[in-house]
């Protein structure tokens, strides 16, 4: 079950199986009103996945993952706006939609890769990730700094990544010219010239088991929790160097 990510949050998306159910939820009545809904069509048992609601285009589109493939739909139609066919090589576990770049999309699977989208064109990944050993279970993006990037694993590990080329801010802050001195100019125009480098930022092993869930806190942008199958909730802040480095 999804909720409407902006707005009065009186729309609801469900996924049953291999539908796609729209919910209004009217202030009048008690109960949720069917406003339309989508199958999926194909041999087999079909079966969603997972889903996401994307907070752009006036939340009109939601991407959602079956077996092997990512799909775009457009909750006003409920037709297909796009699909990424053998998104992942084996089955796809969840999506997350880049908070402030609207046409941006992640996924990770079972091949032990997290792939992050242009969903303008689906014929290659913008990037890929390979840190992780065994099925891929969550990828979030951080809510303010899209750079960030968890992803919980049934290798035991919660890892953080810094990827800076697809994020919002490539070159870091930009800085206003009249807030510079001269040496502080010149050393900012070397750090312009570089982008930032992709990377990965901390390993995280104090799980045991499976980390099934991995999320960031809605309050603090710098706290973020992981949950293992046997039961372990981890709390972890991201590094205070780091933190100063994205802010500064």
């Amino acid at each position: 079950v999804m909720w409407e990510p902006m707005g009065d949050g009186k729309k609801i998306i469900s996924l049953a199986d291999n539908n796609i159910l729209l919910w209004d939820l009217q202030e009048s009545s008690a109960k949720a009103v069917l406003s339309s809904s989508a199958a999926l069509e194909g041999k087999g048992q079909l079966k969603f996945t997972s889903g996401r609601w994307s907070p752009h285009h006036n939340c009109t589109q939601i991407a959602t993952a079956n077996d092997t493939t990512v799909r775009g739909w457009d909750t006003r139609s409920m037709r297909q706006i796009y699909c990424i066919e053998n998104a992942h090589g084996q089955l796809v576990r969840d999506l997350d939609f880049n908070p402030n770049k609207q046409y941006y999309l992640a996924s990770c699977g079972d091949d032990c890769k997290v792939k992050f989208w242009d969903t303008r064109n689906v014929t290659e990944p913008v990037k890929t990730l390979e840190e992780h050993s065994h099925w891929v279970w969550n990828v979030r993006y951080n809510h303010s700094h899209d750079q960030l990037i968890l992803t919980g694993s049934s290798d035991s590990r919660v890892i953080l990544s810094n990827m800076v080329s697809i994020s919002s801010e490539p070159f870091g802050h930009m800085v206003d010219d009249d807030e510079l001195s001269d040496q502080e100019e010149q050393h900012q125009e070397e750090k312009i010239k570089e982008p930032l480098q992709d990377s990965v930022i901390a390993t995280y092993e104090e799980h045991e088991d499976s980390v099934y869930a991995v999320e960031w806190s809605s309050a603090d942008p710098w706290l973020f929790a992981s949950l293992s199958y046997d039961g372990r909730l981890v709390i972890n802040r991201v590094p205070r160097a780091l933190k100063y480095h994205i802010l500064l």
